[in-house]
């Protein structure tokens, strides 16, 4: 009899929160375009061949900048 509570507790918590993530999902909606949304789009935005060049250049640049030193008291 314990276990069956347990067992029905378990499928309660289960059933709100699919309920409370299926109201999260709707409500929120699209947020952002989709990349894959429109092929010739996003293959015209960004080349292969530059993304690995993007890369190192953002990289390089995020080295670059110094990182705030705390305050010494």
């Amino acid at each position: 009899m314990k276990g069956l509570f347990g067992i029905a507790g378990l499928l309660l918590a289960l059933a709100v929160t699919g309920l409370l993530v299926r109201q999260q999902l709707r409500s929120s909606g699209p947020t952002a375009p989709s990349v894959l949304s429109n092929p010739k789009d996003s293959a015209s935005a960004l080349p292969a061949k530059n993304q690995p060049e993007q890369y190192k250049q953002a990289l390089e640049a995020a080295m670059r900048t110094p990182r705030p030193m705390p305050d010494e008291k």
